[in-house]
C-alpha cells in the first residue's frame, strides 16, 4: 500500500480507465461500505463559474460565527491539501494518507476515478475531525458527480453556462438539467444566475425543492462603499463589499446569503459573523491581483462566461500602460470563445502549451489568435518562459494578465514566488 501523499496520488491517478466518468453507483457502493453517516448539515455548490468564490464565502462566515468547517473544493492549484480543508487550514500528508487508506481498504475490487477517490476519503476525514458543517463543491456538472452521493441540507448553483460539452450537452438546457440535480426534495435549493434555464426550474418543481432565485426571492443592490442584501424571507443588511475582486461577487455573496437564512435554524449566523466573513474570505486565482508593480493578474478563466467576467474586471481596473496576457489553454476548452471576450483588454498575447494530455499547442492558440486577426503574439516552449519575458518588458504602468487554465495560473504562482512587492 502506498505510504506517502505523492505515492497515494501517483496511485489514484491510474487506478481507473478514465480520469472522469460520470455515474453514481460506484461511489455509492464504497460509501456504504465505509459505513459513516454524515450527522452535520451539508451544503453543495455546482455552477459554471463562482463556486469556488461561493464556497470561500460560505467558509469564512461560518468559520467566523465558531463552527467547525469541512470545506472540500477542486482543483488544486499547488499542492493536493488545498482541496480538504477542517477549521479554516489545510488538512496536512498524514491526515489524507490515512482516509486514502480508509478508501482503499473499503472499495475492494470496485474501481474509482481520482476525484471520486477523493470524494469520500474528504468525508471520512470531515467525520473523523468531527466537523460541524461540510462545504462540498461539484467538480463537474452535479447530478452524476461524485459529490451528489451525498444529500445535500441546502443546495447553490452559481451560474449556468457552455463549458465540459462533452459530458453535459452543449446547450444552457443541457448543463442547467445535470446542475439542478443536486436539489432535494423539500429542502432548499438557492439560484444565482439571472437567466435560470427552464430546465432547472422544471426539476426543482418537480421534485418540490425549495428553489429560490436570484432577483425574485433574493438580491443585491450595489451602494456607494457598501451593498444591501434583501431577501424576501425576511434578512434586510447592509454590509461590506467582499474582499473578492468583481462585480459578480455580490451574485455569490447573495447566494451565500440566502443559503445561510435557509439553514439559520441549523447553523445561525449573525450580522457581524457575515461581514467578518465577507471580508476574510479568499481565493487563490479568481482575479487574484499580487502586489508590485507591474500589477500581476492571475485568473482561471478558461471559459467565455469566465472570461467575460475577466474582461470586465479588467476593463474596472485602472492602467496606465499596456495589458499583456500569459495565455495557455487546454484544447477541449472553448478557445475561440475566451480569445473574443478578451480581445478589446489586451495588447500583446504571450502564448504557450500547457504540458498535459489536453494542453492546446502554442502553434493552436496563435491560429486561433490570427484567425481573428490578431498579430500581437509571441510564442515560448512553456508558460513559465512567457511569464518571465512578461516580466522583462513589462513596465512599471503595464499589467500582466494570466488566464486560459488552472495550469496556467499554478506555473506562474510557481514562478512569481520570489516576486518582490512594492
Amino acid at each position: 500500500m502506498p505510504e506517502s501523499l505523492g505515492e497515494w496520488l501517483a496511485h489514484l491517478e491510474q487506478l481507473h480507465p478514465s480520469t472522469i466518468e460520470l455515474g453514481l453507483a460506484r461511489v455509492a457502493t464504497v460509501k456504504e461500505r465505509l459505513q459513516f453517516r454524515p450527522d452535520f448539515p451539508i451544503l453543495t455548490v455546482a455552477g459554471t463559474n463562482g463556486k469556488g468564490s461561493t464556497c470561500a464565502m460560505l467558509e469564512a462566515i461560518l468559520g467566523a460565527a465558531g463552527y467547525r468547517v469541512g470545506c472540500y473544493t477542486s482543483p488544486h492549484l499547488l499542492r493536493y491539501n488545498e482541496r480538504v480543508r477542517v477549521a479554516g487550514y489545510e488538512v496536512d500528508d498524514a491526515a489524507l494518507c490515512r482516509a486514502f487508506a480508509a478508501v482503499e481498504a473499503a472499495r475492494g475490487d470496485v474501481s474509482l476515478t481520482y476525484f471520486e477517490f477523493g470524494t469520500l476519503a474528504a468525508m471520512w476525514l470531515f467525520v473523523q475531525q468531527q466537523v460541524e458543517v461540510a462545504i462540498l463543491e461539484v467538480g463537474l456538472g452535479g447530478r452524476l458527480d461524485a459529490v451528489n452521493v451525498f444529500d445535500a441540507d441546502c443546495s447553490v448553483v452559481t451560474s449556468v453556462d457552455i463549458d465540459h460539452t462533452d459530458y453535459l450537452g452543449d446547450d444552457r438546457e443541457s448543463i442547467g438539467r445535470e446542475k439542478a440535480g443536486i436539489f432535494r426534495a423539500t429542502r432548499p435549493a438557492i439560484c444565482a444566475d439571472h437567466n435560470p434555464p427552464h430546465s432547472l426550474l422544471q426539476h426543482a418543481e418537480g421534485i418540490g425543492a425549495e428553489l429560490k432565485l436570484i432577483n425574485r426571492d433574493f438580491g443585491a443592490e450595489s451602494q456607494e462603499g457598501q451593498w444591501l442584501f434583501w431577501s424576501q424571507a425576511g434578512w434586510r443588511m447592509t454590509l461590506p463589499y467582499p474582499s473578492l475582486r468583481g462585480a459578480y461577487q455580490l451574485d455569490n455573496a447573495s447566494a451565500c446569503l440566502a443559503a445561510l437564512e435557509a439553514l439559520k435554524e441549523k447553523l445561525p449566523v449573525t450580522p457581524e459573523n457575515i461581514r467578518r466573513g465577507l471580508l476574510e474570505a479568499s481565493v487563490p486565482g479568481r482575479f487574484q491581483v499580487l502586489p508590485g508593480k507591474p500589477a500581476l493578474i492571475l485568473d482561471v478563466a478558461h471559459n467565455p462566461h469566465a472570461a467575460r467576467a475577466l474582461a470586465s474586471n479588467l476593463h474596472q481596473m485602472w492602467c496606465g500602460g499596456r495589458t499583456i496576457a500569459v495565455f495557455a489553454m487546454l484544447s477541449d476548452k472553448d478557445v475561440a470563445g475566451v480569445i473574443a471576450a478578451l480581445r478589446e483588454e489586451v495588447d500583446l498575447w504571450l502564448i504557450a502549451g500547457i504540458v498535459h494530455a489536453r494542453g492546446a499547442s502554442a502553434v493552436e492558440l496563435q491560429a486561433r489568435l490570427s484567425d481573428v486577426g490578431i498579430q500581437a503574439i509571441q510564442a515560448f516552449p512553456d508558460i513559465a518562459a512567457a511569464y518571465h519575458h512578461a516580466c522583462q518588458i513589462a513596465g512599471e504602468d503595464d499589467r500582466i494578465a494570466v488566464f486560459g487554465s488552472f495550469h496556467t495560473v499554478a506555473e506562474v504562482m510557481q514562478s512569481a514566488r520570489n516576486r518582490k512587492p512594492d
